[in-house]
């Protein structure tokens, strides 16, 4: 679901498992920065399989783990270490560049990490220098009435947040927000839980919609796969990998239909039956990437972007 190709070994719940650069690493690699923001976030960790693997460390996730919902949040690595000012941080800069004349040994043509981390490095220090950036994260500025409208809490807060950063021009944000493995007591974890969370997503989508992003923003709630459709022993549901449901909203995907259906017990998807592949390859097409691409990796080995590249076309409008 993060990568749009399917995991080549075998392995147990909660590993890394692809080596198949994510969603956002590809939109990282292809769109690229903007305004000295990072162009993939992931908050406020990465996912899992979120990584870009042999794309390297420019298109991993800028990942902002601290509560925007705290009175002291602040992100690192936007501003200088407390106790630098801007000219002893261009002096380490400028002292790090004379350093880095020396030669290096590494095979280029093979990808040289070393250069990757350059990259990575320079990302950081347009990070600290961008006015643009330092508004984006300053949530302060927003009127308290549109906070409270998201909800004073980690995951509301977190929703404005992508939302100030899309608004920026950041074009990929991932909100890992985990806890939904309901084995036990689903029924009290689930009204605990679910009304927050579908007010901050209605908050974010009626927001988009009236600072007019909606229409160039897609917005997509999804986990990893389904649940049983009996309750287990324990009140609970288990993993279920035949029937799944993911909310799509924006980028001009028409609203108010559901599409494909499951048989009458839920067991099974028994109407437009579609994979992981059709998922990213709509996600693909509606942010301008061709899902039909072939990426290189650094040995030259060629990686189909998405095998099977088509869209579900009852989304794209």
């Amino acid at each position: 679901m993060m990568t749009g190709a399917p995991p080549r070994i075998p392995v147990g719940c909660g590993a890394f498992v692809s080596f198949h650069p994510s969603m956002g690493a590809v939109t990282a690699h292809e769109r690229g920065a903007t305004g000295g923001l990072p162009p993939y976030f992931s908050i406020p960790s990465m996912s899992r399989s979120g990584g870009p693997n042999f794309l390297g460390a420019t298109c991993a996730p800028f990942v902002v783990p601290d509560d925007p919902n705290s009175a002291s949040f602040r992100v690192r690595d936007v501003a200088p270490p407390r106790g630098l000012n801007d000219t002893r941080v261009d002096g380490r800069r400028d002292l790090r560049d004379r350093l880095d004349h020396f030669h290096r040994y590494a095979d280029k043509s093979a990808g040289d990490p070393a250069l990757a981390l350059d990259e990575y490095y320079d990302q950081g220090y347009e990070l600290m220098s961008s006015r643009q950036a330092q508004r984006a994260f300053d949530i302060t500025r927003e009127d308290p009435r549109v906070r409270d409208r998201y909800g004073r809490s980690s995951f509301g807060q977190r929703c404005l947040l992508a939302r100030r950063l899309v608004e920026s021009g950041v074009p990929f944000v991932t909100l890992n927000e985990g806890g939904w493995d309901h084995h036990v007591s689903l029924f009290d974890s689930f009204d605990r839980r679910m009304p927050a969370f579908e007010s901050s997503i209605a908050a974010l989508i009626d927001d988009l919609d009236q600072r007019g992003l909606l229409d160039s923003t897609l917005v997509v709630a999804l986990g990893e796969f389904g649940r049983t459709p009996r309750i287990n022993k324990d009140a609970g549901r288990d993993h279920w990998s035949n029937a799944m449901s993911v909310l799509v909203a924006g980028c001009r995907t028409p609203g108010g239909q559901v599409v494909g259906a499951t048989d009458a017990r839920g067991y099974a998807a028994s109407e437009r039956v579609l994979s992981p592949e059709n998922f990213a390859a709509t996600v693909y097409t509606k942010l301008g990437i061709d899902p039909g691409k072939i990426l290189f990796t650094p040995s030259g080995r060629p990686t189909y972007l998405v095998t099977d590249p088509t869209p579900i076309r009852e989304l794209m409008g």
